[in-house]
């Protein structure tokens, strides 16, 4: 069994796959001051709800942004599992060439991402990452990574909203009945929604311009729930992108 792991500035995703199925899936919030118990625990606890034990356990692949989280995370995966954790980083094979000016400083979790998009969809393709951040990344038909967008997510800037305005509440971000609200609550979330959607729209037709041909045009993320289900400018909305990225990355490396 292969257990995939990606760590990002808000949250722990895992995903356990027995073979080629994915038989569970947990999220976890990111905290720098955990320390390698508190990780393995709840390490072990996810597998145990999936009725699994740590000795089927073959392999561990991580990939992350958050350097500060990876020493006690990678210690809990040893202390609790008893395997050393593949670390997605410069070195390991994806079957996707970066071809960016910078590929070191490409997160590990983007490229994951592209290579389940590439390896599920085929190319070209635009993968859309809807998290803390939102990203855009192109991949042509070969499967080279040839560029990129990064933006504010969709909560981040409803954060932003009403942390900084005294007098605007916090909201449950979500599409409105209509667009033409008459309360504050209401008018927010039309704001939101519909600011966020229409960047989103404009994104990716700019993406298909620039490039100058068509693409498949896959999304995930959690948040990306809130507006795949209202536009059409999205093919595919697959929320478990990260953890079949992983596992073709594992496949590549484990010889």
């Amino acid at each position: 069994m292969l257990v995939t792991v990606d760590i990002g500035n808000t949250n722990i995703t895992i995903g356990i796959f027995d073979k080629d199925d994915l038989i569970g899936t947990y999220r976890l919030t990111t905290k720098v001051r955990r320390t390698s118990d508190e990780y393995g625990f709840m390490l072990k606890n996810f597998l145990d709800r999936s009725n699994v034990h740590e000795k089927q356990i073959d392999a561990v692949i991580v990939s992350s942004v958050v350097p500060k989280v990876m020493h006690s995370f990678t210690n809990g995966i040893k202390k609790f599992v008893g395997i050393e954790p593949l670390i997605v980083g410069p070195g390991v094979k994806s079957g996707i060439s970066v071809q960016l000016e910078n590929p070191r400083n490409v997160g590990a979790d983007r490229i994951a991402d592209c290579a389940g998009a590439f390896n599920e969809y085929g190319g070209p393709i635009l993968v859309a990452d809807f998290g803390t951040a939102t990203t855009y990344d192109y991949v042509d038909e070969n499967g080279c990574f040839k560029a990129g967008a990064i933006g504010v997510g969709i909560e981040t800037g409803a954060n932003a909203l009403w942390g900084q305005t005294a007098q605007l509440p916090e909201i449950e971000i979500k599409r409105p009945k209509t667009i033409l609200a008459r309360n504050t609550q209401t008018e927010m979330q039309a704001g939101v929604f519909y600011q966020f959607l229409g960047g989103v729209e404009y994104t990716i037709a700019q993406f298909k311009k620039e490039v100058g041909k068509d693409m498949k045009v896959i999304a995930t993320g959690g948040l990306g729930r809130i507006v795949c289900s209202y536009t059409k400018s999205i093919d595919v909305y697959d929320p478990n992108l990260i953890f079949k990225g992983l596992k073709v990355i594992y496949e590549k490396n484990k010889d």
